[in-house]
């Protein structure tokens, strides 16, 4: 009688410390997420790198000519190395990122930098159902994966795409792990006058652009953390 009491007081203990470990585990994971959170947006410690490994995130719609107008008035030199992603299916946006590339390289007071194009595979197609759509989505956030563990960004810049939500998930929660700290900078397109994109409404609702940029005065009184910058168009 004996040896079964303490058979069931041993497991009933057993049980109570994983549950304990599994409440630390939880709290020190908030924790860390609040830390992160915290730490978006400040400023690099002195003695940061001079120059950026940057992750470009291209899109049809106008989305890539907004992203090549705002990096042809930034400093080429400290957004380098380059690497420009776009979806699968979108060829254009590529090409116009090798024209910009190739009009900087024609510059004699632009140094050569070293630019990758590649593209990621879209969670959903239009028109696709969402049966499908489940497995494409897995497909795609895997995809994602190998590429920032490839890519290792220290900066993301982003103004919209779809497919720019899994790369900015997974490096928030690179963050969070401790594997790499990529600053996320999102632009919201021109053509959102009142209400942001659903990306940037993810991007804003859960803090997870270190800054987040919109260009008229309407969002930014809608949306207070948001930093209003005027037209870059």
């Amino acid at each position: 009688m004996e040896e079964g009491c303490n058979f069931v007081y041993s497991r009933m203990a057993s049980k109570f410390s994983i549950g304990l470990l599994i409440i630390l585990a939880i709290v020190l994971l908030m924790v860390r997420v609040l830390y992160v959170i915290y730490r978006c947006g400040k400023p690099l410690p002195k003695g940061a790198s001079q120059s950026f490994t940057t992750l470009i995130v291209l899109g049809s719609g106008g989305h890539t000519a907004e992203m090549l107008s705002l990096l042809s008035v930034l400093r080429k030199d400290r957004f380098t190395p380059r690497f420009y992603i776009a979806a699968a299916t979108d060829n254009m946006s590529l090409q116009k990122a090798r024209s910009f590339e190739d009009s900087l390289a024609e510059k004699p007071a632009v140094k050569e930098a070293s630019s990758q194009f590649m593209q990621i595979y879209r969670s959903r197609e239009v028109g696709q159902s969402y049966v499908t759509s489940v497995w494409t989505t897995i497909v795609a956030i895997l995809h994602a994966l190998w590429l920032m563990i490839r890519i290792r960004p220290q900066v993301i810049l982003c103004n919209g795409p779809g497919t720019c939500i899994p790369l900015c998930v997974i490096a928030f929660l690179f963050k969070v792990l401790g594997i790499r700290w990529s600053s996320i900078f999102y632009v919201e397109s021109v053509a959102r006058v009142k209400k942001l994109s659903l990306s940037g409404l993810l991007l804003y609702k859960l803090r997870i652009a270190d800054q987040f940029f919109v260009q008229w005065p309407q969002l930014h009184k809608k949306y207070p953390r948001a930093h209003y910058v005027g037209c870059l168009m």
